[in-house]
């Protein structure tokens, strides 16, 4: 299809899957691929009549764009059905099959079509997100100046995966996973089409599609994968057993054949975010359930549990802070199990420590304390220490007055002295202000009673210091 591209430069074309040979047929997914947008499922909002998506198509009037959404959301499908609807010439490629020299050449042919007959190109790239910054610039000034309509598609967020520049100059389009129903009617579908299943007259009853369909998360591919696999087998079992059931099957049987699907999950890319925000926000919501879900997602992703404890940790500060004094103990303590036990024993211990800080009561007062002093010490207007609460090692140090008028708060009754610590341009400045909810309702009541007790025994006036001779 591209091999006329290349005539220009020295760049060799990239290179093409091998078709497929007579006894390996095409993957199922791709053979029930929708032919035109009616036969889409899912993406009403963005597929509907009066949506962003169609008037584009089917007016070729196509910008570039970007195509972002989770695996087997139908991104390819869209991108093959421009071709179908657009006069332009399409080119589709893996950005882990093509680099930089390769794209350049498809450039340049691309200009010296549009130029000499006219004729525009569609450049399909999908997993766009596998391009280094170097490779996206390589696309800029072709895209700005319209000699390609650019298609990428992508899994991972193009605000961290793609160029700014790149980004600005192109459409996002959102795709969600699909629902339950949407995938249980693509496996039905598949069932009864001639290019599908229908030969191997194996069925499965409505229950087990539906847990097919929830199996695959929203991904059509894998859907229909999983059910290719299952038909094989079942019809295999069936010619080797031609007295065993034809019924169809069940969810038990579904579960015997199907055994344990990895779940998805990506440590390193945006769903690692998604989760540990929902696991924080959760807990911050005093919400146990919400916690031990996105645990437990976490865990079975393959997750690093020192990654998971280390954030219990910070959350115990963070947001239970002095309300329950026991929080950060709860969370160190599943931490050390982590180091101790492993997983999957030290999963234990990390639900232990997720439901303890979803109950306990909150404050934000230490953090709001943190932030406060990192603003202020922020500003660079740090007064000096008080000369009264600075040590006094030497004797020149005392005789300028380091540690003067200093009062041992454990020789008074009360076990406070009449001595302010903050320096004079931060008198009566608040940072930790705890909040009456747990043991920091106490620690407020001692707050109080500390200042009132201030207010009654104002700090006497310094004395100024006496420099001894030859002092300076």
């Amino acid at each position: 299809m591209c091999a006329d591209l290349f005539n220009s430069g020295s760049a060799e074309p990239p290179a093409s899957p091998a078709p497929s040979p007579a006894n390996h047929p095409r993957p199922l997914a791709d053979r029930l691929r929708p032919r035109d947008l009616d036969e889409m499922v899912g993406h009403g909002r963005l597929l509907a009549d009066d949506g962003p998506f169609r008037p584009l198509l089917e007016g070729d009037r196509l910008p570039s764009l970007l195509l972002w959404g989770p695996p087997g959301c139908g991104k390819t499908t869209l991108a093959r059905l421009v071709a179908r609807h657009t006069d332009a010439r399409f080119l589709e490629y893996s950005a882990v099959r093509v680099g930089a020299k390769e794209l350049k050449a498809v450039m340049t042919e691309s200009t010296r079509l549009a130029q000499v007959t006219g004729q525009r190109t569609v450049l399909f790239l999908d997993e766009i997100h596998r391009f280094n910054k170097a490779q996206q610039d390589a696309l800029l000034p072709w895209v700005e100046r319209g000699d390609i309509t650019l298609i990428g598609a992508t899994t991972e967020n193009p605000s961290f995966e793609v160029n700014a520049a790149l980004l600005s100059r192109t459409r996002l389009f959102v795709l969600e996973p699909l629902s339950t129903a949407d995938v249980a009617a693509l496996l039905e579908r598949a069932l009864i089409h001639a290019d599908g299943l229908a030969d191997r007259e194996v069925g499965l009853t409505a229950d087990a599609l539906n847990a097919l369909a929830e199996l695959s998360e929203g991904d059509a591919r894998q859907a229909l994968g999983l059910l290719d696999t299952v038909t094989a087998v079942v019809q295999e079992q069936r010619r080797r057993r031609p007295e065993a059931s034809a019924d169809d099957v069940d969810v038990s049987q579904l579960d015997e054949l199907i055994q344990h699907r990895p779940v998805r999950y990506d440590k390193s890319g945006e769903e690692h975010f998604n989760l540990i925000s929902a696991l924080h926000k959760s807990l911050r919501n005093s919400d146990a359930q919400a916690g031990v879900y996105w645990l437990g997602r976490m865990l079975a992703g393959g997750e690093d549990p020192l990654y998971i404890a280390r954030r219990l940790v910070r959350f115990a500060s963070e947001d239970v802070g002095l309300a329950d004094p026991q929080a950060l103990p709860q969370a160190l303590a599943a931490r050390d199990a982590v180091h101790f036990l492993g997983l999957p024993e030290a999963g234990l211990a990390l639900t232990q420590a997720t439901v303890y800080l979803a109950l306990a009561p909150k404050s934000n007062a230490l953090y709001l304390a943190y932030k406060a002093v990192d603003r202020e010490v922020a500003r660079g207007q740090n007064p000096p220490v008080p000369l009264h609460i600075r040590n006094a090692p030497t004797r020149t140090m005392k005789d300028l007055g380091y540690g003067k008028d200093y009062a041992y708060a454990h020789d008074t009754e009360e076990g406070i002295a009449a001595m302010r610590c903050l320096p004079d341009a931060l008198r009566g400045r608040s940072f930790y202000e705890p909040r009456g909810k747990g043991w920091e309702r106490e620690l407020r009541a001692r707050m109080e009673r500390i200042e009132t007790w201030h207010r009654d025994h104002p700090e006497p006036p310094p004395e100024a210091a006496k420099p001894t001779k030859g002092s300076s």
